[in-house]
């Protein structure tokens, strides 16, 4: 149940599935259910503004699950609360679209139907109370619809189960638990640092001027992800070579990923582990992620970087502060004089001043920048200069570098 009267934060546990055949037909079975009622629910709310323009809520296109329910008994293995959540997925689909289309900025985007093999996921948004249940001490778990699952824990699950989701990834299988767990705050830390992110040569540069080696995955696993994709063209679509190719070239993707993602969560712990405080430029990453540098940014993973980063912040009782990244490179952060100069030139020296640093180090402290905290407007203003400036990250501590 709901925790009150108490700070409690969420924490997503990812565990393997390894179900029989049997068992794989039946998820499946129920994925495509699944896909089936969204892209009823998500037609039905275009025929309804189409015919009538009105517009279907979340509230009436759940009266109707009963109804479905009656009429086509394959429904009735699939738990009602897996089938509310497929038509809250299409009501978020929807309420997303609007807000795109209110912000006037870019493509609005309309909701899309889910094509054959598009849908991966079911979840119980009330796990806690029905439909999954851990047995066996861990070792197997209840799925309705489906039954006793095999399950690797490779960590304990922590804190009070709310949701669970199973995915299909490729050819593989999770269960993804959402608790409600304590906030570990660490000892308090008056240490503050700014970081700025890059992606070539560099993933992170602190204000201390410590350098953190971007990693570059995708781009170390490029010719071998080419190869694979060359490899699937020349395969029969819906062969079993084909299928096999397909798996193969998802395997690679997914590793990539889980090296960008194992990466994230150590950084973030080192930064998280030293400082009170952690700084980072408000970054436009969709704008990015869309220019010349789009394959870059992609590759480092800014925006999956900075949300770990804020969750063990939050958890650790730490604070990230965004700043507006105007100017922040081209101000001295010694005398505050202000000079443009092109991306290229990476050494700043101030003609004013005669201060020498890296371009990155110098757009810290962000002399004359307000500081704020996200959503919540200006606090307080500007740290002090002593504030800012704390020892260095020191290579192999805290998984940093």
């Amino acid at each position: 149940m709901p925790c009150h009267g108490r700070q409690v934060a969420r924490r997503a546990f990812k565990y393997r599935l390894y179900p029989t055949k049997p068992q794989q037909k039946d998820l499946e079975r129920t994925l495509e259910l699944c896909r089936q009622l969204y892209n009823a629910a998500l037609q039905e709310r275009r025929e309804a503004y189409k015919k009538a323009k009105k517009s279907l809520s979340l509230h009436e296109q759940k009266r109707w699950l009963p109804e479905i329910r009656a009429d086509l008994p394959e429904y009735q293995r699939v738990h009602s609360q897996v089938l509310q959540d497929v038509l809250q997925r299409v009501d978020r689909a929807f309420q997303g679209f609007f807000r795109r289309v209110r912000a006037k900025g870019g493509k609005a985007g309309y909701p899309r139907f889910k094509g054959k093999g598009r849908y991966d996921s079911f979840t119980f948004p009330q796990a806690y109370a029905t439909g999954v249940k851990l047995q066996e001490g861990g070792k197997r778990v209840l799925i309705h619809g489906v039954g006793s699952v095999k399950v690797k824990l490779h960590r304990p699950l922590e804190g009070q189960l709310k949701t669970a989701t199973v995915k299909r990834e490729g050819n593989e299988w999770y269960v993804v638990f959402v608790c409600e767990v304590e906030p570990k705050p660490l000892s308090p830390s008056g240490e503050a640092v700014g970081i700025d992110l890059g992606t070539n040569p560099h993933f992170l540069i602190t204000s201390e001027g410590e350098k953190i080696e971007a990693p570059r995955y995708y781009q170390k696993a490029q010719n071998k992800l080419a190869r694979k994709q060359r490899e699937l063209s020349r395969k029969k679509r819906g062969s079993n070579r084909y299928d096999k190719a397909k798996e193969e070239l998802a395997r690679l993707h997914r590793k990539v990923a889980r090296q960008r993602l194992d990466f994230h969560h150590k950084v973030a712990r080192g930064l998280v582990n030293r400082y009170g405080t952690i700084v980072h430029e408000d970054l436009n990453i969709l704008g990015l992620s869309r220019s010349h540098v789009a394959k870059g940014v992609h590759d480092a993973g800014w925006a999956q970087f900075l949300r770990i980063l804020a969750y063990k912040a939050e958890e650790a009782g730490r604070r990230v502060i965004t700043v507006d990244p105007k100017y922040t490179s081209q101000d001295c952060p010694v005398c505050g004089h202000r000079e443009r100069r092109p991306l290229w030139v990476r050494e700043f020296t101030c003609p004013a001043c005669g201060t020498s640093l890296h371009r990155d180090v110098a757009m810290w402290p962000l002399r004359g920048t307000s500081w704020r905290r996200p959503g919540r407007g200006l606090r307080g203003g500007m740290p002090s200069r002593s504030e800012l400036r704390s020892p260095a990250l020191k290579s192999g501590e805290s998984s940093l570098g």
